[in-house]
């Protein structure tokens, strides 16, 4: 029987394809049951981050066979992507749901988190008063330094590409990279193409961060983000990276069909910013099963959960960022995003309402409050 003030969490495996992470490693289940909380965990939900089940059995956690009874038992889920399929199914009415959502991309999940009744606590959306980002910013990270990754690969004539070598070699050009954005993202993206020696521009409208990158990489260009200076480059950019981000808002279609056109034949884009709908108009979601396709000549690469191919670095970079916010929702309930204006924000949906305003333009709410 557990005490007054302790609560049943439940981490489901993840279904999206080839997504491999899992909410919680051990490390943070003990964490919670250390606390007298009482943690379900779906058989195998670790595996694919290299987590058997007796790890977790062994820091406390019941190991349950089906979803559906991690589900129906738990006070709040505790996952790492969206809710699909026959999960959407399962939530239920005072339930907390803590994972990434992406809602102004997904109306469809919008509509049904709101129908039944869920908290929906996005962690892309928990933002700290200065205005980062804490949730979103590990997998930023990872999510640059694959696409840096990415586009050499498909660089590769093998696979697609136009045949260049990211760095080049002595008396022959590097390629040349050019990045949407010096946030998190495009600075890790940044950081690894330069450390293969490519060429790199970034485009950008914050000075003070042109200025942060200038500093920490002198060898990156950074431009202020204007439509011509983007079309000047593409002709000769062989990788193109999107990092576009608006906070908890669709990403806005600054590269349209015909700046794409204007890039060589077997260039690459490989746009992170995916899962809020793209900042390429030719861009649409694949998978790490079926990850790129060819439009005007180009290789896409848009696959939705990038970091889950390597899950054993995101699980644990996303368990450090989210544990304390796990432990405070367990703790608390509800009330523990009255304690902590960084959750708060984090709240989407709630009792059959949507509380974020970015999600509420896009998907046609109106925005509620707490």
């Amino acid at each position: 029987m557990l005490k007054a003030g302790h609560r049943v969490i439940g981490i489901p495996k993840e279904v999206k394809v080839h997504e491999n992470r899992v909410g919680l490693p051990p490390a943070g289940v003990h964490a919670l049951t250390e606390r007298g909380h009482k943690v379900l965990v779906e058989a195998n939900a670790g595996v694919g981050s290299g987590f058997p089940d007796s790890e977790y059995r062994n820091v406390g956690a019941n190991i349950v066979g089906k979803a559906a009874d991690v589900f129906s038992a738990a006070d709040m889920i505790v996952k790492v992507k969206e809710p699909i399929g026959q999960e959407r199914e399962l939530l239920r009415h005072g339930q907390i749901l803590f994972t990434y959502l992406h809602l102004s991309a997904d109306k469809n999940l919008t509509e049904a988190l709101v129908m039944c009744g869920v908290t929906a606590i996005a962690y892309e959306t928990v933002e700290l008063s200065d205005g980062s980002l804490p949730l979103l910013a590990p997998m930023s990270e990872v999510a640059g330094k694959l696409a840096a990754e990415v586009g050499a690969y498909y660089l590769h004539k093998t696979n697609g590409g136009i045949g260049k070598l990211m760095g080049g070699v002595t008396g022959v050009a590097p390629a040349n990279v050019l990045i949407l954005g010096g946030g998190v993202a495009g600075l890790c993206a940044a950081k690894v193409a330069t450390g293969m020696g490519a060429h790199v521009v970034v485009l950008e409208r914050a000075v003070e961060r042109m200025r942060h990158i200038n500093k920490i990489m002198p060898q990156v260009s950074c431009l202020y983000s204007t439509p011509h200076a983007l079309r000047e480059l593409l002709p000769s950019t062989d990788v193109l990276i999107g990092a576009v981000l608006l906070h908890g808002a669709r990403a806005p279609r600054i590269v349209a069909r015909s700046d794409i056109q204007c890039m060589p034949k077997g260039a690459v884009v490989v746009d992170i910013s995916i899962d809020q709908g793209g900042c390429v108009e030719t861009a649409r979601p694949t998978t790490h099963a079926d990850p790129v396709y060819e439009e005007e000549g180009v290789i896409h690469y848009c696959v939705t959960n990038m970091p889950g191919i390597v899950p054993r670095t995101s699980t644990l970079a996303l368990s450090n960022a989210t544990l304390p916010y796990v432990l405070n929702l367990a703790d608390n309930g509800f009330d523990a995003v009255h304690r902590d204006e960084a959750l708060a924000r984090g709240v989407n949906v709630h009792e059959g309402r949507v509380l974020c305003s970015a999600v509420a333009k896009a998907c046609g709410y109106d925005a509620g409050t707490l």
